[in-house]
């Protein structure tokens, strides 16, 4: 044990200290970690746990759940992960991050218990489950980190577990086609329980591990569907239906899986509420548009003054299926505003991710395109994201190591009506996320 860590020890401190703690900085298997959650009581951090895996829309289909339980009267526990620029929006009680104190006293006692060596993930997500015992929760929802089988959140036995897309990605860990992934993923559902797929071309793996377990089976397409209109949308399931529904900030179909997890928790949902959640919810980093005020304090702090600002979206997707999303919403929105309408796209992605399966689905809509190197071991040089384009067509890619070079750059190009797109990792936008922190 480490002695001069304890509970007054800085916050970024234990971090570096969990950062090189274990031998492998991810490894899957959860004999070390639920032995010591077992002998920790954190097994049941609350009455109702809900779990949610899949390659897409993890997070936004957690906020969903989050923000309509909390509008039900209910205590509710996020844990999800990666952060963007803080640790501490890893876990969210009743929808607040909790001081840095918090943490480095649950960090502090789970070292001190602790009988096993334990990775980042294992040891923040055991952290986790001991905050949301402390704080009497009614609901605590789990954000699966990697797969599902072998991930450190799947410890605890979920109410409902939750599949929300299933596509290729961190083929190294779970396997190199969606037969394999899905597997993987399935290992969340727990024998008679709930489980709800939002994916509605299921592999075949997935079924037969529902099947197997004898799962409550809520599936797109079967058990629930939604239809999208120009102007609203409708969501029809077993038990319940919504018809002309206010379109979300979200994915329709993150927001359709939320609602299907809804329909198997023991809660009555108000149709006024729900259409209160749809109207306010969004997760940062996920098609996120910056407002007026933060595209000033970004300018401001680039020194590039405009009075014509381009529209300036973030988002965090960082393999094919997400791409894909990206790719039909800007086509959308050149749609709706105008034919001439140009959309700048700035992409950072890491080595290890698909990246001509990234760039492909935005080759129709993206006009204007440049790269931008991440930093760190897995970190892709913006020069290889340039090379790939080049192969596509694309001539004259400039290349950035610097965030803020790439956007005084792009936004001097980019006119008011134009849409300046800043994609391809978490850590793409948590360096804008940083830039626009620290201009406040």
């Amino acid at each position: 044990m480490n002695t001069t860590l304890n509970a007054e020890t800085p916050l970024s401190q234990w971090l570096s200290y969990l950062e090189r703690a274990h031998s492998k900085s991810i490894d899957l298997g959860l004999e070390r970690v639920a032995s010591v959650a077992k002998e920790l009581d954190l097994l049941k951090p609350a009455p109702c746990i809900i779990t949610v895996g899949g390659t897409n829309g993890k997070g936004t289909t957690c906020r969903m759940l989050e923000l309509v339980l909390l509008e039900m009267g209910l205590k509710v526990g996020v844990y999800s992960s990666p952060h963007l620029l803080h640790y501490q929006e890893r876990v969210r009680i009743n929808n607040a991050l909790l001081p840095e104190a918090l943490h480095t006293a649950s960090f502090d006692f789970i070292q001190r218990h602790k009988t096993q060596s334990l990775s980042y993930f294992e040891f923040s997500t055991l952290s986790a489950l001991h905050l949301f015992k402390q704080h009497a929760l009614d609901v605590v929802i789990l954000e699966v980190g990697l797969g599902g089988r072998l991930d450190a959140t799947n410890i605890v036995d979920s109410d409902v577990a939750v599949i929300t897309s299933v596509d290729i990605d961190h083929t190294s860990f779970l396997g190199a086609d969606r037969e394999s992934i899905a597997y993987e993923k399935a290992g969340i559902f727990r024998a008679h329980a709930p489980a709800v797929i939002g994916e509605a071309n299921i592999p075949q793996s997935m079924l037969q591990r529902a099947e197997n377990l004898a799962c409550q089976l809520s599936r797109r397409d079967k058990e629930w569907t939604l239809t999208e209109n120009a102007q609203d949308w409708h969501w029809q399931g077993v038990k319940s239906q919504y018809q002309h529904l206010p379109k979300p900030a979200i994915p329709l179909a993150n927001a359709g899986c939320a609602l299907a997890t809804l329909e198997m928790l023991p809660f009555t949902l108000n149709e006024e509420l729900l259409r209160k959640v749809l109207g306010k919810v969004q997760l940062t980093g996920r098609y996120q548009t910056l407002t007026q005020e933060e595209k000033t304090q970004l300018v401001e702090k680039l020194q590039c003054h405009s009075e014509n600002l381009a529209k300036i979206i973030l988002d965090v997707g960082h393999n094919p299926h997400a791409a894909q999303y990206l790719a039909q919403k800007l086509a959308q929105e050149k749609a709706e505003k105008s034919p001439s309408r140009r959309i700048f796209a700035l992409c950072g992605v890491l080595k290890d991710k698909d990246l001509n399966g990234i760039l492909k689905p935005l080759l129709p809509v993206v006009d204007v395109w440049s790269s931008l190197t991440l930093q760190g071991e897995r970190g892709q040089e913006a020069t290889k994201i340039s090379q790939a384009l080049q192969t596509f067509g694309k001539e004259n890619v400039p290349s950035f190591d610097d965030i803020a070079q790439a956007l005084k750059e792009n936004l001097a190009q980019a006119g008011k009506e134009d849409i300046f797109l800043i994609f391809g990792s978490f850590h793409t936008v948590a360096q804008v996320l940083e830039l626009l922190d620290s201009a406040k």
